[in-house]
């Protein structure tokens, strides 16, 4: 399975903000949305990833002042992503190796969506019942 499949499950929506949003405004798209991340652009670009950690780390450095200060203050600068054609046991190794929960999806330099570690595993279990299906089928046949 590759991300191609988890896209055309779930979808290429992709929730953002601009740098120079506050991190409160940022806070409240995460509560209300549901989410664990926001990407930060900078028009077609991606400036960074917001994630719940680096608003925690925020508040812990600079206490709730952090919350007037810009996302691009907050928010991780150097980010990973991956291509449709990744396959989910790589995006496993990434998130896992790299403690990430949050894969932007990019393709020709451009922005084509977001996996998150949610998807994954609801991919993988769907996976494991279809073999487990697969079996039961197989044993009630033989």
């Amino acid at each position: 399975m590759t991300v191609r499949a988890i896209l055309s499950a779930k979808g290429h929506q992709v929730v953002s903000v601009e740098p120079d949003v506050k991190l409160s405004a940022a806070v409240k798209i995460l509560s209300e949305r549901h989410i664990g991340s926001v990407l930060v652009m900078n028009g077609a670009r991606i400036a960074g990833i917001l994630s719940e950690r680096d608003v925690v780390r925020a508040l812990d450095e600079h206490g709730a002042g952090a919350l007037d200060e810009p996302v691009s203050a907050a928010m991780t600068r150097k980010v990973v992503s991956c291509r449709l054609s990744d396959t989910v046991a790589h995006l496993m190794e990434v998130m896992t190796s790299e403690k990430f929960r949050h894969l932007p999806v990019v393709e020709d330099d451009r922005l084509v969506g977001v996996v998150s570690i949610g998807d994954v595993v609801k991919l993988r279990v769907q996976e494991f019942e279809v073999e487990q299906e697969a079996l039961r089928d197989y044993i009630n046949t033989a």
